[in-house]
């Protein structure tokens, strides 16, 4: 285990008080401290939300220290948000083996099949890690938490579920990830629509027929772009409306050998480690030389061997300087649009998809890996709607009407994404020591403690999760860094004879200010975005 944290000491950033064990609290076994019971359905030293990379890791860390640990989980199942996408063409933009665990015992007998795995597999790999690391025992599924208070006299998170079972722990971890709570545009009758209405996150299992079927996609993020690519091969009419087109870099998607895998666990120690000591989450090595140490050519001879490689390298290896530099950032720009637009052969959506002018800064919008995006959109059966020319003015019965015509279709999903980072939290019903619930404290704005802790919420614990590194990097390499430093503290609370950690409200200030002040620096202020809430 990493390095125990120095905990902040009362004039920093928390406040602290002897430990000691009440009567009816667990005492890091499941045996109760003096007496012989709790009127709770559960009572556990750790309780962890969520039953993604974050949950399972975290349970695996947090048994290590000797503690009770139980995890509750919204699905039926591990796996996060990979449990909820079934869509077609759903796959993970993080190229094996970085969008796994680093831990031994899991990765020596697991072998993907492709570069970058799609749903079903990871479901797979999830069922892998929980076999490999006994996880089930201590996971109760389908179990969705509704309130959480903390009393201060007995040290305890008191936790309250939908179907009304009461928990109480010492400890409070959320790994509700970024991707849980569905978002729906506010559109102007949605009720009225008779056909079949679907989110991407709630398709069905058994999914659905699309022949002869008038389809609509509504977002153009990285799973509209995925939804594009499958839907647009079957036998249907398909329109994607698209507000801002997507700059979609080549995945270069292959299948992988047991062999190739197998030759290289023998350093995947070394590759993890480098991971998680980068800046994004990827080994990848940066450009060899800055932007202004580059003649124009050496420049693009550059961006021609990132593009050969496809992924997110291309971006993650170019010059940093872009994510500050606009002329920089123009350039590889301009780079992509010549080598995609020849890819789409109709002009009027070449012009909506690939436009000459720049549409947003590269790189300050979730970007999205693609296979063949360009060629799918251009096909005959394929219609394109452009949201800022010919905006969606309501739904009705049969359809959508935009700001030209009334469009019919017999299924639309919505490819629209999630209250991505904040809005699993809220929902969580958090309340404070002061009695106010964490969505009231964050209506007019999101304050953390290094995007691990919330003022006056005592030993609450939070990964991937707002004001951290989560949407930039890769996530297992920050989920298990951060998770780290969680059981590490957890670890010093419990040598120390620490009762409870909190952090202060300067020290949220301080931090936001931070990473506002960081991110003035850059070119993502300039974009609208998720990223910036």
């Amino acid at each position: 285990m990493a390095g125990i944290p120095n905990l902040p000491t009362e004039s920093e950033t928390s406040r602290v008080e002897p430990f000691t064990v009440p009567n009816g609290v667990t005492n890091g076994t499941s045996q109760t401290n003096g007496v012989s019971g709790s009127s709770d359905d559960i009572v556990t030293d750790v309780l962890i939300i969520g039953g993604g990379f974050g949950g399972m890791y975290g349970l695996y860390q947090l048994r290590q220290l000797g503690l009770s640990v139980t995890l509750f989980e919204a699905g039926s199942d591990f796996g996060g948000t990979w449990h909820w996408n079934r869509y077609p063409g759903a796959r993970v933009d993080s190229e094996t083996p970085f969008y796994s665990l680093s831990i031994p015992e899991v990765y020596k007998d697991w072998t993907f099949t492709e570069r970058y795995p799609d749903h079903a597999e990871l479901r797979r790999y999830f069922k892998h890690v929980d076999k490999v690391l006994d996880l089930r025992k201590d996971a109760h599924f389908s179990t969705i938490v509704v309130e959480a208070r903390y009393s201060p006299e007995q040290a305890r998170w008191h936790v309250r579920t939908e179907d009304g079972r009461l928990a109480n722990a010492r400890y409070l971890v959320s790994a509700t990830g970024s991707s849980y709570k569905k978002h729906f545009p506010d559109f102007k009758n949605l009720d009225s629509y008779k056909g079949k209405l679907i989110h991407s996150a709630a398709y069905p299992e058994t999914g659905l027929d699309f022949k002869n079927k008038k389809v609509a996609i509504i977002g153009s993020g990285a799973t509209g772009v995925q939804l594009v690519q499958e839907i647009a091969q079957e036998d249907c009419d398909l329109t994607a409306f698209v507000r801002t087109p997507n700059i979609s870099i080549p995945m270069r998607q292959r299948k992988l050998t047991q062999e190739e895998q197998d030759s290289m666990k023998s350093y995947y120690h070394s590759l993890y480690y480098s991971a998680k000591r980068s800046r994004t989450g990827f080994p990848y090595h940066a450009a060899p030389k800055g932007y202004h140490e580059t003649t124009p050519k050496e420049r693009h001879t550059y961006y021609e061997q990132l593009w050969k490689r496809g992924g997110f390298s291309f971006l993650l290896s170019c010059y940093p300087e872009f994510f500050v530099d606009r002329v920089l950032n123009r350039e590889i720009y301009q780079f992509w649009a010549s080598k995609t637009r020849e890819r789409i052969r109709d002009p009027f959506k070449r012009d909506i998809m690939v436009p000459l002018e720049q549409p947003h800064w590269l790189g300050t919008k979730r970007g999205s890996l693609e296979q063949n995006y360009y060629e799918m959109l251009d096909r005959d059966n394929v219609t394109v709607v452009d949201l800022k020319r010919t905006p969606i003015i309501e739904f009705e019965e049969t359809g959508i009407r935009t700001s030209e015509k009334l469009l019919e279709f017999d299924i639309i999903i919505f490819a629209t994404g999630y209250d991505a980072l904040t809005g699993s939290l809220k929902d969580l019903g958090l309340i404070d020591t002061d009695g106010v619930p964490l969505r009231e404290r964050w209506s007019t704005g999101t304050y953390t403690y290094l995007g691990l802790s919330i003022p006056k919420l005592p030993n609450f614990f939070m990964v991937y999760s707002p004001q951290a590194p989560t949407p930039l990097a890769n996530g297992p390499a920050i989920i298990e860094i951060q998770v780290e430093w969680v059981a590490n503290a957890i670890c010093k609370m419990e040598q120390t004879g620490v009762k409870y950690i909190d952090a202060q409200k300067s020290s949220a200030e301080r931090w936001r200010e931070e990473i506002q002040k960081f991110s003035d620096q850059t070119l993502f202020p300039e974009s609208k975005s998720w990223y910036m809430g």
